[in-house]
Order: C-alpha cells, then sequence, then structure tokens
C-alpha cells in the first residue's frame, strides 16, 4: 500500500475510534449527570477551553512535537474526560473537561496539518495536483470519521437496553417532557431513571479502552512527518512570541467575510449545544428512555452523513450561499 495513504487510513481509524467514545458520551451527559446541571456544566467548560486552546495551543505543540505526537497526546486527553465519568462529581468532571478541551484544538489542527503534508508529498512524487490529492485523502478521512457517530450511539443503546428497571411512561410524566420540562420541577422518574452503576461502568470501560486503541494505533503505526516537510512550521519564526501567536488569530477579523462568517459559526453551536444537551435529555431521555438516545443520534449522524455528500455535489451547481440559507 503507498506509505502516505497508510497514514491517512492510521489516522483515519485512530479518530473513528476516539470519537466512537467521546461522540457517544458527549450526548449522554447531559442525561447521565442532571444533578445541579453537572453534565451540561461539564460541556460548556470543554468547548470554553477549547476557544482559549484554539487561540494558540496548536502551532506550539505541533512545532514542538510534531504532528504524530501531537495527535497521540491530545487523544489522551479526550481518554481522560472518560476516566473522569467514571466517579462524575464536580471535582472530577470539571478538570477532565478543561484537559479536553485544551487538547482539542492541537488534535485537528495536526490532524489536518499531516493530512495536507502527506497529500503535497504524494502529489509531488507522482505528478498529480496537489489539491486533487488533499481533498481525495480528506474525503477518506470523513467518509471513515464520520461513521463514529453510528458506532458510539449504538452502543451506548445496546448497554443501556439491558437495564431491568424499564417500565412504560405515563402520560402524566410525558407532559413534564419537552419544551415543559424548563417550566416545572417535576422530574420524570421512569423515563430519565438512571441505569444501574454496572451498565454505566461497562460503557465507561468500553469507551475508555477504544480511546486507548486509538492512541496505540497512532503511536506504533502512524510514521513522523520530518520537520523540514511541514511547511505550516517553517511559517512560524523561531523568535515568534507566545502573545503574537495568540494575536495572530484575531488578525483574521480584519476580514470582512471572517466577521459575517462569526453568526453562522454561532449558531452552529447554539444548534450542537441544545442537540447534545437540551434535545437529548428532554426529548429523548425523558421521553423514551436513556436506552433510545443512541438510536435517535444514530439516525442524525447517518442522515448527517448522507447531507455532507449530498450538499458537497450541489455546491458545485447551487453555490454556498443558497446552501447556507438552506
Amino acid at each position: 500500500m503507498e506509505r502516505n495513504l497508510k497514514n491517512v487510513l492510521v489516522i483515519s481509524f485512530g479518530f473513528l475510534l476516539l470519537f466512537t467514545a467521546y461522540g457517544g458520551l458527549q450526548n449522554l451527559q447531559s442525561s447521565l449527570h442532571s444533578e445541579e446541571g453537572l453534565g451540561v456544566a461539564s460541556l460548556s467548560v470543554l468547548y470554553a477551553a477549547l476557544i482559549l486552546s484554539s487561540m494558540f495551543l496548536p502551532p506550539i505543540l505541533i512545532k514542538k512535537l510534531g504532528c504524530k505526537w501531537t495527535i497521540a497526546g491530545s487523544m489522551c486527553c479526550y481518554i481522560a474526560f472518560s476516566l473522569g465519568n467514571f466517579y462524575a462529581s464536580w471535582y472530577t468532571l470539571i478538570p477532565t473537561s478543561v484537559i479536553l478541551g485544551l487538547g482539542g484544538a492541537p488534535l485537528w489542527s495536526a490532524k489536518c496539518t499531516y493530512l495536507t503534508i502527506a497529500g503535497n508529498s504524494y502529489a509531488e512524487k507522482a505528478g498529480k495536483n496537489r489539491k486533487d490529492i488533499i481533498n481525495q485523502y480528506f474525503g477518506v478521512f470523513f467518509l471513515i470519521f464520520q461513521s463514529s457517530g453510528i458506532w458510539g450511539n449504538l452502543i451506548s443503546s445496546l448497554i443501556f437496553s439491558q437495564a431491568s428497571n424499564k417500565v412504560e411512561i405515563s402520560e402524566e410524566n410525558l407532559a413534564c417532557c419537552g419544551a415543559y420540562d424548563c417550566m416545572t420541577d417535576t422530574t420524570n422518574s421512569t423515563g430519565s431513571a438512571e441505569p444501574s452503576n454496572s451498565l454505566i461502568y461497562t460503557l465507561l470501560g468500553i469507551y475508555t479502552a477504544s480511546g486507548v486503541l486509538a492512541v496505540l494505533l497512532i503511536v506504533i503505526l502512524l510514521d513522523q512527518i520530518k520537520s523540514d516537510q511541514a511547511e505550516p512550521e517553517k511559517e512560524i519564526p523561531e523568535t515568534r512570541s507566545f502573545w503574537s501567536t495568540f494575536l495572530a488569530t484575531f488578525q483574521h477579523l480584519k476580514d470582512k467575510r471572517q466577521c459575517l462568517l462569526i453568526p453562522l459559526t454561532m449558531y452552529s453551536g447554539f444548534e450542537q449545544g441544545f442537540l447534545s444537551g437540551d434535545y437529548t435529555k428532554m426529548y429523548v431521555t425523558c421521553a423514551l428512555g436513556i436506552h433510545y438516545v443512541g438510536y435517535v443520534m444514530i439516525c442524525f449522524s447517518a442522515v448527517n452523513s448522507l447531507s455532507s455528500l449530498l450538499f458537497g455535489k450541489m455546491s458545485q451547481f447551487t453555490g454556498r450561499k443558497l446552501l447556507f440559507a438552506l
């Protein structure tokens, strides 16, 4: 197998294993840890840390560690979050959420850098168009990666469906679900009943093992990219200070197009926050039971993947603005 393609597949399956765990766990946070809003708070802290991380960590870590070890180290931050869920409290979930958030930005930046360099390297050797090869590599990555939403949610639903305390939900309890959940202190003690600790620990054990396998896959099978190959690293002067790296993020605000994309990005964030925090708890767990969260989110992930493929093809005929509006 062509060496660069092998590395693309290693990264793709590494991310598949990692986000099979994280994606499934994220969707369950508000349902598993509903006391005092701990689950939602952990997700909020996680993404706040991710914002801070995005401003300065990626170029520093990629420069010091290289893409391979930045990916491996950042994946360990995701494993820490899985471990924090074993004994969920404000003293375990919040710190591990911060750790995951700090590792998230370097992980994605290193992945993108690695695939871009690998694509450029192969295109140069084969005498092919660089953009075509890079697009092909990213296409392979997302084809494999997007399926993580299916596997992670399927695992959670199959495990929680083994619970013995599932009962029919009465009309009275159903009336407290959905939008009305925000207006009442009444809790649905049937649909939102937590599964046994043994089932929760089984799920977390599988998720943690999946994350560990992802790290091992990267450490053992992924080739390190030489520093002289990494063009993005060359662009970072040796004397560049922390503050110049930090402020470079805000230089993008000079571009009007970047500013106009901010509301769209914020809307996307609100939508994802509602979906993984409020929707799964108030509409799925409350009305159907926690074992249905995975099945519902599988539908979302599957349609999301198909839409990505469909709209990617449509964009050449409709343009991006129409798809943004849609």
